[in-house]
């Protein structure tokens, strides 16, 4: 058992392997000619570009590994049935059980390989990629409308609520286009502070420069709120809103870690804020290093095709298609379960538990019939 084991294990590895990097030079390719575009715009050159779609690799490795698994293990399987191996295999007593059990081993291993590289290795380096990108391109762009934040804090006169709007960030933490909306517990408009620019610290006070505080009041006799204009150099601004949730609303989901999501969907929950993004995307995350397991289900059946049922080249073709297809349907099931508002733990596991049950019963149907 332990030659079937090591044989099974060394070509389906060296394939997984091969595979992968297959994939990763394209990607590599595919990033560093598009940013190429940007080379010579603010110090910006080809040697930086090289940088970014090398940290943006291990987004990749992420993203590609259960297709990489399933090609290589289709691959080694394919050829193990073309040259009679497997049969030989097969009467030696290679059971479909021991082979489920053997496959299923080898995808938990990728399956927590899976893990640690995406939660672990590749927030690190996308985090730092945008780092680098917001250092030469003036700034990490947020969007039309920024990033939205909301805080709360108890005062004397009661709960006053703040929405703080960050129009965009740059490199070393650096917030700019800084709104801070402060309303009391009526939800009146109390005041407004505008900043250039500031910075959070690690106990979650904001140090604003270039400030403008707009308060509202009620002067005697007046019809309407009375506004007054103070502008100052500098601004202490203390909160709750940690260097750690800032980061999280403005940087993109693919720096943030399982933990991290938990985290900051913890908070837009307590601030009332909608959170069905952030969920699905953490259960897309805890659950996608099982694909690894379904992706080595679903290539078993492949070793019980007979060679005349098409070449090894056809066998990875069908891989193909099928990994292509496991994506496209993660990608738009978590589309549709944002806008049908589904539950965010069954959209991100349905396409999973679906090519499990089509690789189980068709695993069934050629040991039956084949």
């Amino acid at each position: 058992m332990k030659t079937v084991r090591r044989l099974f294990y060394t070509d389906i590895v060296s394939s997984v392997a091969f595979v992968a990097l297959a994939f990763l030079s394209l990607f590599f390719f595919i990033d560093f000619v598009d940013e190429l575009g940007d080379t010579g715009k603010r110090g910006y050159s080809a040697l930086n570009a090289a940088v970014v779609s090398l940290l943006e690799l291990p987004s990749h490795v992420y993203e590609l590994m259960p297709i990489a698994v399933l090609i290589g293990t289709i691959y080694a399987l394919a050829r193990l049935a073309q040259s009679s191996e497997y049969t030989i295999l097969r009467t030696g007593g290679l059971g479909p059980g021991r082979a489920l059990t053997l496959l299923a081993s080898l995808g938990v291993v990728f399956g927590v390989l899976t893990f640690i590289v995406g939660d672990y290795i590749a927030p690190l380096a996308e985090e730092e990629a945008v780092t680098v990108k917001a250092k030469y391109k003036g700034g990490l762009r947020l969007g039309s409308t920024g990033a939205w934040l909301k805080d709360r804090r108890m005062t004397p006169q009661g709960e006053h609520s703040y929405s703080i709007n960050v129009g965009s960030a740059a490199s070393g933490g650096t917030l700019r286009r800084i709104r801070i909306f402060e309303f009391d517990s009526n939800g009146r408009l109390l005041q407004r502070i505008a900043a250039g620019s500031g910075q959070v610290d690690r106990n979650a006070v904001w140090t604003l420069k270039d400030v403008t505080v707009t308060q509202w009041s009620d002067a005697p006799g007046a019809q309407a709120p009375q506004a007054r204009d103070r502008a100052l150099p500098e601004l202490l601004w203390h909160s709750s809103l940690s260097a750690n949730v800032v980061a999280a609303a403005v940087l993109p989901l693919s720096t943030m870690s399982t933990l991290e999501l938990a985290r900051y969907i913890n908070h837009l929950s307590s601030n009332e804020q909608a959170a069905q993004r952030h969920e699905i995307q953490f259960w897309k995350r805890a659950l996608y290093p099982f694909a690894c397991l379904v992706m080595v289900g679903l290539a078993l059946p492949f070793a019980y095709m007979h060679a005349r049922a098409g070449g090894i080249s056809l066998k990875v073709f069908g891989g193909i298609m099928l990994g292509i297809s496991f994506v496209l349907l993660n990608n738009v099931a978590g589309h549709l379960g944002m806008l049908r508002d589904w539950t965010p733990w069954m959209v991100a596991a349905a396409p999973s538990v679906l090519y499990l049950m089509l690789s189980m019963g068709a695993f069934a149907w050629l040991v039956k019939y084949r």
